[in-house]
């Protein structure tokens, strides 16, 4: 098999050095090596390392992004072991961006990565929106910093793609890719909705949901801890399902197919 390499510029398009893209030769063959080399020149933010955001994050660094932000503040909890990328019974009260961090340069030991380990809170959104990614996506499961980051987002106008609920369902067929006014039967996406509303956005922000009516049975409610009161139930399959369609959402986009 022939070498590929990607030449990588700056802003005064004078190359700095030469990426090995050999390793995404399948990839090349299905969409091009022309695509293949303008994917490794952009940046990617994916915020929150959960069931969906650590699938996403692993997905698109798969794709062959040449930079990644990843930011999360949380550690590994048994009960994240059902569903989360990161949480394996050795990894017990490790911080989740961090060994996200780990994966992902194991993936691709030449990808650009800023891993951030912090909560989120209004000020860290602006100063990580002043890096600018190509695309953002948005997996936080709590609704307080999730609004954060998605209106600022929105206001700044940096593309992007955001998570609603994952728990309470069961049916993968079902997930779809529509404007945030077009979300129903998912109680995550109307308080979302509800909120975003009040800042006075009411379209623009494409999200990954299940219009599949959720099992209401499976509501907990929590300490109310890191801006959650409640969770759902959740199943193994149905968090990564939503992550990689937000990667397909963000590689695509990026690629300019579709």
């Amino acid at each position: 098999m022939h070498q590929l390499f990607s030449e990588v510029h700056s802003d005064n398009d004078q190359t700095i050095f030469m990426k090995d893209i050999s390793w995404l030769s399948r990839t090349s063959l299905l969409v091009g090596k022309e695509t293949v080399e303008q994917l490794t020149t952009k940046h990617v933010m994916v915020v929150g390392m959960g069931g969906v955001g650590s699938f996403a994050a692993e997905f698109i660094a798969r794709g062959g992004i040449g930079r990644m932000t990843i930011i999360d503040g949380d550690v590994v909890d048994p009960s994240n072991r059902n569903r989360q990328l990161p949480a394996l019974a050795t990894t017990h009260g490790q911080p989740k961006v961090q060994i996200m961090a780990d994966r992902l340069k194991a993936i691709n030991p030449e990808l650009e990565l800023q891993a951030v380990q912090q909560f989120v809170n209004p000020d860290m959104v602006e100063e990580m929106l002043q890096l600018k990614p190509d695309f953002l996506v948005e997996a936080i499961d709590s609704i307080t910093p999730k609004l954060t980051f998605m209106r600022l987002a929105y206001e700044s106008g940096i593309p992007m793609v955001s998570s609603m609920g994952a728990g309470a369902k069961l049916d993968p067929t079902q997930l779809r890719v529509v404007d945030i006014s077009e979300t129903y039967n998912c109680p995550f996406a109307q308080q979302v909705r509800k909120n975003l509303k009040s800042h006075g956005i009411f379209s623009g922000i494409p999200v990954v949901f299940s219009p599949e009516m959720p099992i209401k049975e499976s509501l907990m409610l929590t300490d109310g801890s890191n801006y959650k009161k409640s969770a759902y139930g959740t199943i193994s399959y149905m968090p990564a399902t939503f992550g990689a369609v937000a990667a397909s959402v963000a590689l695509r986009a990026l690629m300019n197919k579709g």
